[in-house]
């Protein structure tokens, strides 16, 4: 007999449960915490649904919904082009289909975020996990856990803001020019509301991880959940955005695949 296909053994081990789909998507409705700028620029959509009809005399045996909602909104991806250093490079419509699965490397900074909010990846934090565990996939993605996904049932304990603005944990600036052009991944996943530590706005560059990711054709993901149950190398991701077409992002279902024994 001949020897099964590599489909047809992906699809025998996820039957199996050998490789088990992990969720790495927030549910999308109208409590998804979004992102909040100064008041003097301009604000992304709360994610609402607008119901068109539900079994009536609207349409009697259907149900469905127009909805509105932010490109940047819940679980979601940033193009190059979200970002004035990438704004001569792809739309969320021209990612390459290719880059949308790849391999994950998972960073761990629960104990070090759950002490300090203010938490910052460095360098030699990437290193240090490097030499535990082997290089960085290439053409992968590292991302980042936090545990910051535990706070993402209600906005204010998500941004955790106060006077001084976000208090959430992140990557240094140098961290992130680093990853943007000498590390060998695709792209930056995090739990938090965006790729950048909240008090990134004061950073030099300002934004460090999407200036100088999107400024290097590269790409983030945000608002993960469950990476807590991803090991620190052998996942898969797939990253699924919508290809709106010249847009900048767009909320996306994000899964991957581990393997267990």
């Amino acid at each position: 007999m001949p020897e099964p296909s590599v489909l047809a053994s992906l699809v025998s081990a996820l039957r199996s449960g050998a490789i088990e789909v992990v969720d790495l998507t927030a549910p999308l409705s109208s409590t998804t915490p979004v992102l909040q700028l100064p008041p003097e620029f301009g604000q992304t959509a709360v994610f609402e649904l607008d119901e068109i009809s539900r079994y009536d005399d609207r349409g009697p045996a259907w149900y469905w919904n127009n909805f509105r909602s932010g490109e940047h909104t819940g679980t979601h991806f940033d193009a190059p082009n979200h970002w004035v250093t990438g704004k001569d490079l792809a739309d969320v419509a021209s990612v390459p289909v290719n880059r949308l699965v790849a391999p994950a490397a998972v960073l761990d900074f629960t104990a070090e975020a759950r002490e300090n909010p203010d938490f910052l990846v460095e360098v030699d934090h990437v290193k240090a996990w490097e030499a535990e565990h082997g290089p960085l996939p290439d053409g992968g993605w590292l991302l980042v856990r936090t545990g910051w996904d535990a706070r993402s049932h209600a906005q204010e304990p998500f941004l955790n803001a106060d006077e001084n603005g976000p208090h959430t944990p992140g990557l240094s600036a140098e961290c992130a020019r680093w990853v943007a052009q000498e590390s060998p991944v695709i792209g930056l996943g995090v739990e938090t509301v965006g790729t950048d530590a909240g008090g990134a706005h004061s950073f030099d560059p300002a934004f460090p991880c999407h200036s100088y990711l999107m400024g290097s054709d590269k790409y983030g993901l945000t608002q993960l959940q469950n990476l807590a149950a991803l090991p620190a190398t052998g996942s898969v991701v797939v990253a699924g955005p919508l290809p709106i077409v010249t847009g900048s992002g767009s909320p996306a279902r994000v899964l991957a695949l581990v393997e267990r024994s």
